[in-house]
């Protein structure tokens, strides 16, 4: 396991799971929400998002964490494992809410200056609030990752399917007791806990 995509819904904890694997690994990490917002919440480019991108997975080893399809193919294409935090939507959006609150009562910097706002949070567009977005798309991000586990493209990949955030620390701390050889588990599965 050297090159590594993390994906699932907004406050599944992609992130926290992605820079501990990567210190563990040893290997560079990259948020692709980072990249992606640029200062004022303003999107880059989609050549140049896509550049980048290319340009971070073409090293040796590598951590990626976010569900961007317009990077999927270059960043999935280079990987060799894909963990998907499959947790409850009840788990996410309870973690959700309380990042969210408290990312914006600290007004926390997030990306190129971007913070969150509990005004942004509580709107009802989906394209404003990371909850109500979350909300919408939990099911649609199961499905899509779910289907993709058995999608003959992705053949190459090994999937981790986590449940919930004790399997997730069990299947870190594994990996971390023996990184050349981690017990993830199989394809399409995950790993009880």
């Amino acid at each position: 396991m050297r090159r590594v995509s993390v994906v699932g819904n907004s406050g599944s904890g992609k992130t926290t799971l992605a820079r501990r694997l990567a210190a563990t690994l040893g290997a560079p990490h990259l948020e692709l929400d980072s990249v992606y917002h640029q200062p004022g919440w303003t999107a880059l480019p989609l050549e140049e998002f896509r550049h980048r991108v290319a340009e971070f997975t073409s090293a040796v080893g590598w951590v990626v964490d976010g569900n961007y399809s317009a990077v999927q193919d270059i960043v999935w294409k280079r990987a060799d494992t894909v963990i998907f935090l499959d947790l409850p939507k009840s788990v996410v959006i309870r973690q959700l809410v309380w990042r969210t609150t408290r990312r914006s009562l600290v007004r926390r910097e997030l990306w190129n200056g971007n913070r969150e706002s509990i005004r942004n949070a509580l709107s009802r567009d989906p394209e404003v609030s990371v909850i109500r977005w979350a909300w919408q798309n939990h099911a649609r991000n199961h499905e899509r990752y779910s289907v993709a586990m058995t999608d003959p493209a992705w053949s190459h990949l090994r999937f981790v399917q986590l449940r919930s955030r004790h399997e997730a620390r069990e299947w870190l701390d594994a990996v971390a007791a023996t990184p050349a050889h981690p017990t993830p588990a199989a394809r399409g599965g995950s790993v009880e806990g």
